[in-house]
C-alpha cells in the first residue's frame, strides 16, 4: 500500500513540476540586444512601434511602409528568435509590395512581461487592433503569417477576426503532439497546460489559407504541416518546399515561395504585370 502511495505522490509531484516550469520549458525568448542588427544593413526602412495589450504590457515591433498598398503582413515569429533574428525574412517580405508589421511577443526582444499562451494569444490580438483602430487597415486587408510557434498564434488569431488571408509556416498541428514526440513518455502530453490546437482552430478560419512546410523539417514533422492543410477549409494551397529544413523555407524556396506569398496577399505574378503594361 505503501508503495501505491509512494507512487501515486511521485506522479502528482511531476505534474506540479511540470506546469510549475511549463513555460521555461516552451518558450526560449532571446531578449534585446540578442538578435538585433541595423535593419538598414539588410536594405529595410523600419519605423519602431510599441502595442499596448488589454492586461497592460507593452509590446515592441517594426512596422515596414509600403503607402502604395492598402495592404498589410501581420508577421509572427517563431520560438527562440525575436524581430531582430527575422531580418532576413523580412527582407524577403518586403518585395511582396505591402506594408509589414512584426511584433516581438511578451518577453521577447524589447517587449515587456513573460510568456504564456493565453498571453501571446492577447498579443496577437493586439497587434491587429493596433493594425485596425490606429493605423486604419480594413480587417479584409490584413493578411496574418505565422512560422513555427507563430504558426499557432496566426491561427488562433485568424479563427477568431475577420482577416484577408492566413500564412502558415513550418507549424505543428497541437502542442500535445509536439509535447509526445519531444518526450515520448506515454500520457505526457496530457499534463501540461498549454494546448495550441491548430488542427482544430484552423476549421474556424474563414479566409484563403496557404500552408507552406519543408520536406526536410526536422523541428516541426512536414506531415504536421499536412495534417494542417487537410483540416483546413477552402480556399486553402500548400506549398512543399522540397529540402528545406525548419528556418531556411524562405531561401530554400526562393522565387516560388515568393509567388505562392504574392497569389495569397493578392498581388498578381510579376509577368501578369508585364504583360498588362505591354
Amino acid at each position: 500500500m505503501l508503495t501505491v502511495y509512494g507512487v501515486a505522490a511521485g506522479l502528482v509531484l511531476v505534474v506540479l513540476l511540470v506546469r510549475v516550469f511549463e513555460n521555461r520549458l516552451i518558450y526560449y525568448p532571446p531578449r534585446y540586444p540578442d538578435g538585433f542588427a541595423d535593419p538598414a544593413s539588410y536594405g529595410l526602412r523600419v519605423e519602431e512601434v510599441w502595442i499596448s495589450t488589454n492586461d497592460g504590457l507593452r509590446l515592441n515591433a517594426w512596422f515596414l511602409p509600403a503607402p502604395a498598398s492598402p495592404k498589410v503582413l501581420l508577421v509572427f515569429h517563431g520560438n527562440a528568435e525575436n524581430i531582430g533574428y527575422g531580418l532576413a525574412r523580412l527582407k524577403s517580405f518586403a518585395q511582396l509590395g505591402t506594408n509589414v508589421l512584426a511584433l516581438d511577443y511578451r518577453g521577447y526582444g524589447k517587449s515587456e512581461g513573460s510568456p504564456n499562451e493565453r498571453g501571446v494569444y492577447r498579443d496577437a490580438e493586439a497587434a491587429y487592433r493596433y493594425l485596425a483602430d490606429l493605423r486604419r487597415f480594413a480587417p479584409g486587408n490584413i493578411v496574418v503569417y505565422g512560422q513555427s510557434l507563430g504558426g499557432a498564434v496566426a491561427i488562433d488569431l485568424a479563427s477568431g477576426h475577420e482577416c484577408g488571408g492566413l500564412i502558415v509556416e513550418s507549424s505543428f498541428s497541437s502542442g500535445r503532439e509536439m509535447a509526445r514526440r519531444a518526450f515520448r513518455i506515454p500520457l505526457f502530453e496530457y499534463i501540461p497546460q498549454s494546448r495550441f490546437d491548430s488542427l482544430a482552430k484552423i476549421k474556424n478560419v474563414r479566409c484563403p489559407i496557404l500552408i507552406v512546410h519543408g520536406t526536410r523539417d526536422e523541428v516541426i514533422p512536414f506531415a504536421m504541416g499536412q495534417r494542417l492543410y487537410e483540416a483546413a477549409p477552402e480556399p486553402k494551397t500548400f506549398l512543399p518546399v522540397e529540402g528545406a529544413g525548419h528556418n531556411d523555407v524562405f531561401s530554400v524556396g526562393g522565387e516560388k515561395y515568393l509567388e505562392s506569398l504574392k497569389a495569397l496577399v493578392g498581388i498578381p505574378p510579376a509577368e501578369a504585370v508585364t504583360k498588362k503594361a505591354a
